[in-house]
C-alpha cells in the first residue's frame, strides 16, 4: 500500500505543474498589477514604477518569471524564490509574505470545510440509508423533496439568507446570539483558552451550514441509489437467508458497500467545496484562502493566485488517496499490491 500511495503522489506532480502553467499564463496576461500605481495622481516618479516591475519580475517575460517562480534560478540578488526551496516569490503587496499568509488563511479555511464534509457525510449516509430502507414511504418522500429543495438553492443566496436571518434574530431577541462577520472575534486577546474555542466555534455556525449545503443534497441521492442497490444484490439476500440478525446484515454487509461510491463522489468534489467556501468566506467576510483568492486575483497577483492554486491542488490530490485508501478498509477483497 505504501508503493501504491507514492505512486499516486509522484503522478500528482504532473497534474500540478500543468494546472501551474495554464494558471500562471492566464494570470499573467490578465493585466497589469502596476496599473493602479501607474494612474496614480499625482504621477509617481518613473523610477518607482522601474523598481516595482524589477522586484515583481515583470521586466521579464512570462516563460522566464515562471522558470524562475518554479526553480529560483535567475532570481534577483537577495530574493529568496522558488517553490522547490519552500518560495512562493513576492506579492505585488511588498509587506505581505506568501508563505506566511497562506499558511495563516489556510487553517481559517480549512477548519471550516473539514467540520461542513464532516456533518454532510453523517447528513447523507443517515438521509440516504433511512430512505433506502424506508423506500417510497412518508420518510423517503420527505429527504427526497428537501434534497432536491436544497440542491436547487444557489450557495451565495443560501448563505446570505442565514446572513440576513441571523442578524435579524440578533436585532428582535437584542442579543448576539450568532456570529454573521469574521472568524472570530477582534478582541480575543484576553479571551481564555475555553473562551476563544466557543468564540471560534460560534462564528463557524452560519457558514458552516451554508458550505454544507452543497454536498449534503447530492451526496445524500448518492447514498439512497447506492444503498438501493446493494439491497437488492444477492449476497444480502444470502445474508438474510442464513439467519444474520438485520442489524448484522445492514452494517457490516450492505452499508460497507454501498459507502464506496460516496467515498469516491466526496473524494471529487473537494475542490467544489474548497469553491464553495470561496463564496462563503466572502459573504461572512472571513479573511481565510477565500479572501485571499478574491484579493489575489483582483490585484493580479500572479504569485499569491499560484501559491493558493498549489495549496488547493495538493488538498483534493490527498483526499482522492485517502478515498482510495479506504476502498481497502470498506471492502476487504480490494487490495494494492
Amino acid at each position: 500500500m505504501f508503493a501504491y500511495t507514492m505512486r499516486r503522489l509522484l503522478a500528482a506532480i504532473p497534474i500540478l505543474f500543468a494546472a501551474s502553467v495554464i494558471v500562471f499564463s492566464l494570470v499573467a496576461i490578465s493585466g497589469d498589477p502596476l496599473e493602479p500605481l501607474r494612474l496614480r495622481t499625482p504621477p509617481v516618479p518613473q523610477q518607482t514604477i522601474l523598481n516595482q516591475e524589477h522586484r515583481l519580475y515583470l521586466d521579464r517575460s512570462i516563460p522566464e518569471r515562471y522558470w524562475t517562480w518554479l526553480t529560483g534560478f535567475g532570481a534577483n540578488p537577495g530574493d529568496d524564490i522558488g517553490i522547490i526551496r519552500g518560495n512562493f516569490g513576492p506579492s505585488v503587496r511588498a509587506s505581505v509574505d506568501i508563505g506566511t499568509e497562506l499558511g495563516d488563511r489556510a487553517w481559517v479555511t480549512l477548519r471550516l470545510v473539514f467540520v461542513a464534509m464532516f456533518l454532510a457525510v453523517i447528513l447523507a449516509v443517515f438521509a440516504g440509508v433511512i430512505s433506502a430502507v424506508k423506500q417510497y414511504s412518508k420518510i423517503d418522500y420527505s429527504f427526497t423533496f428537501f434534497g432536491f429543495l436544497a440542491l436547487s438553492i444557489p450557495t451565495f443566496w443560501f448563505a446570505i439568507l442565514l446572513k440576513s436571518g441571523g442578524i435579524y434574530y440578533n436585532q428582535a431577541t437584542g442579543t448576539s446570539t450568532f456570529f454573521t462577520i469574521g472568524n472570530k472575534s477582534p478582541d480575543t486577546a484576553s479571551f481564555t483558552t475555553w473562551q476563544n474555542i466557543t468564540d471560534v466555534a460560534g462564528h463557524m455556525v452560519l457558514p458552516t451550514l451554508s458550505l454544507m449545503l452543497i454536498s449534503y443534497a447530492s451526496w445524500s441521492r448518492y447514498q439512497r441509489g447506492s444503498m438501493l442497490e446493494v439491497l437488492n444484490s444477492d449476497y444480502v439476500r444470502l445474508a438474510r437467508a442464513k439467519g444474520l440478525r438485520n442489524r448484522q446484515v445492514m452494517v457490516r454487509h450492505a452499508l460497507r458497500t454501498a459507502l464506496i461510491p460516496l467515498t469516491t463522489v466526496t473524494a471529487l468534489d473537494i475542490g467544489g467545496i474548497i469553491g464553495g467556501a470561496v463564496i462563503t468566506e466572502t459573504v461572512y467576510e472571513w479573511r481565510g484562502l477565500g479572501k485571499m483568492l478574491v484579493e489575489s486575483v483582483n490585484g493580479r497577483d500572479v504569485f499569491s493566485v499560484l501559491a493558493w492554486l498549489l495549496f488547493a491542488g495538493f488538498v483534493v490530490v490527498v483526499f482522492n488517496i485517502i478515498a482510495d485508501l479506504l476502498y481497502a478498509v470498506l471492502d476487504p477483497r480490494i487490495r494494492y499490491e
